[in-house]
C-alpha cells in the first residue's frame, strides 16, 4: 500500500508541476523538488510580454483611476461650466451643455473598455499567481512530509540504539 501511495504522489507532482519525470526513488523526487526552484516572479515575466498597447492601457487605466485625474477633470468641467454659463447666448455650449454631455459620454464610452482590458491582464496575472502559490504551497507539503519520515526513522533508529545500550548494560 505504501508503494501504491508513492507511485500516486509521483503522477499528482508530474501533472502539478507539468514536466516530464522519470524518477523511480521518492528520495530522488524529493531531492529533485527541494534544487529546482518552481516560484516565478509573474510580474517580471508578464512586463517582458506586454504590447505596446497594453502597457498605454495600464498607464491610462493607472491615471483615470487616481485623484490627479478626478481633482483635473472636476477643474476643467467647472471651468467649462463657468466659461459657458457666462457667455450665454454667445457660448459655444450654452446650459444644458450638451457638447460637454457628450464629451463626457465619449470619454466614458473609451475608458470603460481600456479599464476593463487593463482588470483582465491584472486577472490573468492573479491566475499566475494563484497557480505559482499552489504549486510552492505543494512543494513546501512534499518536502515537509518526506522531512516527516525522516525524523520517524530517526527515532525509530534512536529507539534501536537505546535499547540495544540498555541491552549491553544489563549484560555487563
Amino acid at each position: 500500500m505504501e508503494n501504491k501511495k508513492i507511485l500516486t504522489k509521483k503522477d499528482l507532482v508530474k501533472k502539478l508541476l507539468k514536466q516530464e519525470i522519470n524518477i523511480e526513488d521518492e528520495d530522488d523526487l524529493i531531492e529533485m523538488l527541494i534544487n529546482k526552484p518552481i516560484t516565478v516572479d509573474v510580474d517580471k515575466q508578464e512586463d517582458k510580454s506586454l504590447t505596446t498597447g497594453e502597457r498605454l492601457a495600464d498607464k491610462l487605466s493607472e491615471f483615470a483611476g487616481s485623484w490627479s485625474f478626478i481633482i483635473g477633470f472636476s477643474i476643467f468641467i467647472i471651468i467649462w461650466i463657468i466659461i459657458n454659463g457666462m457667455l450665454m447666448k454667445k457660448a459655444s455650449d450654452p446650459y444644458p451643455f450638451v457638447l460637454l454631455n457628450l464629451v463626457l459620454s465619449c470619454l466614458a464610452s473609451l475608458q470603460a473598455p481600456i479599464i476593463m482590458m487593463s482588470q483582465n491582464r491584472q486577472a490573468k496575472k492573479d491566475s499566475i499567481r494563484n497557480q505559482n502559490d499552489y504549486q510552492v504551497d505543494l512543494k513546501s507539503e512534499l518536502i515537509l512530509e518526506h522531512l516527516h519520515e525522516e525524523i520517524r526513522e530517526s527515532i525509530k533508529y534512536q529507539k534501536q540504539i537505546i535499547k540495544m545500550l540498555e541491552e549491553n548494560n544489563n549484560k555487563k
